[in-house]
């Protein structure tokens, strides 16, 4: 009789490839590695060796960038989905997208088990086990670190010699780095000195995209954007699919400064994590989309929009992205970009996005009614039968107290 399969979340790093034994000793299934390309820059090469060589019977290197890209970053930028005001949802965007290829894996391959290396404190296991659970109710979830009855593997040297207990020896090392997680959009550091809130980053060892504002250029940068209904369509001029957008700035962000957030979060699970995030491009990219909103949205829509924003955050954030709540508010969020439209101008200076001027057809702004010289729109006269209107709950109120004190 054949063996279960069970498809595994694979990175190649020490983790996942100490899971690979553990799945066949344990629990007797054949593994299927999947390991999805999200932008994570690192070398894919060699993984087919090293997961072969692990026991794996399978490797799929799935590359899913444009559709992160188009189908996850853009209706979060649409929405001005930002966490607790700081957190532009790198890791949290790239979940469901992986959740979803790992579902597509285990159909083609009929396994009846999915399984992942998350830990069980962070917000990954959430987002996966949610992504998976709305698209295969049926299949069953491996969480390693979390059955720890069955997994005892308790630090890195545990895993080394684990691995090397099942033949498996190769270039891992065991000191104890920043965890990292790294796409297309941003890398996320959390460890270390970073543990302790009081302890100011050390910038020089930590950054991977891009250097502090101090280390950035003199001489600012100027750059210019153009989106099509809430859409990035181009960059100094060039046309570019989004992925090529997001690299392009990245390198420019990076260069600058731009983009690097020290955060205390609100963990789905209930506790406060402490992490830096280096969202080079993504913060620009954001920037240069509200700026160009700033002229476009009327302010009742406006005023919904940032709460749909926060609203999708949160979604976002807690993984549930297969919900009918995020259909229904990137739905709204679709409408009100139908006009966003426009060319942005900004320069990028030591971390800062200062602007230099936005253009659209759309534009709401008039030049005859905001200058100080009267236009045919507005009569001066008006303002004070509006004030007295607007400011009549104040002033009945001001009169009772006096009424009162008498």
């Amino acid at each position: 009789m054949s063996k279960e399969k069970v498809v595994l979340a694979y990175s190649g790093g020490l983790d996942t490839t100490a899971i690979i034994p553990w799945l066949k000793e344990n629990f007797d299934y054949e593994v299927i590695c999947c390991c999805i390309d999200c932008g994570q820059g690192e070398e894919l090469d060699g993984l087919e060796e090293r997961a072969k060589l692990s026991g794996a019977s399978k490797l799929y290197v799935e590359n899913i960038i444009d559709e992160f890209c188009d189908d996850y970053i853009v209706p979060c930028v649409k929405a001005g989905a930002v966490y607790e005001n700081k957190y532009l949802l790198g890791t949290s965007m790239a979940r469901p997208p992986i959740a979803k290829k790992l579902v597509e894996i285990a159909r083609k391959e009929g396994a009846t088990a999915i399984c992942h290396g998350a830990t069980g404190k962070g917000n990954d296991q959430i987002r996966f086990e949610l992504g998976i659970k709305a698209l295969a109710p049926d299949l069953k979830i491996i969480a390693p670190w979390r059955m720890t009855d069955v997994w005892t593997m308790q630090s890195r040297e545990d895993e080394i010699e684990y691995c090397k207990q099942h033949g498996i020896d190769l270039p891992f090392d065991a000191k104890h780095s920043y965890s990292r997680d790294r796409n297309l959009w941003h890398i996320s550091h959390e460890g270390l000195e970073l543990e302790d809130p009081a302890c100011e980053p050390n910038y020089d060892d930590l950054l991977v995209l891009g250097v502090s504002p101090e280390k950035a250029p003199d001489e600012p940068e100027y750059v210019t954007m153009t989106f099509e209904a809430g859409v990035p369509k181009s960059l100094n001029g060039k046309e570019m699919k989004v992925s090529e957008i997001i690299t392009e700035l990245n390198k420019l962000g990076g260069k600058h400064g731009i983009g690097i957030i020290d955060i205390v979060e609100n963990r789905v699970v209930g506790m406060k994590s402490r992490g830096v995030y280096e969202t080079p491009g993504g913060t620009i990219l954001m920037e240069a989309h509200a700026q160009l909103e700033e002229l476009v949205l009327d302010r009742a829509t406006y005023e919904v929009k940032k709460e749909m924003g926060n609203k999708m955050a949160q979604i976002v954030y807690e993984g549930k992205w297969f919900t009918p709540l995020r259909e229904a508010v990137q739905a709204f969020v679709d409408v009100t970009q139908q006009y966003v439209t426009g060319e942005v101008k900004f320069k990028l200076y030591k971390g800062n996005i200062i602007k230099a001027g936005t253009t659209s057809p759309y534009s709401l702004y008039s030049e005859s009614l905001a200058s100080f010289t009267t236009g045919e729109l507005y009569d001066h006269h008006d303002a004070e039968g509006f004030i007295n209107l607007f400011g009549l709950p104040l002033k009945v109120r001001a009169m009772k107290m006096q009424e009162i004190e008498k």
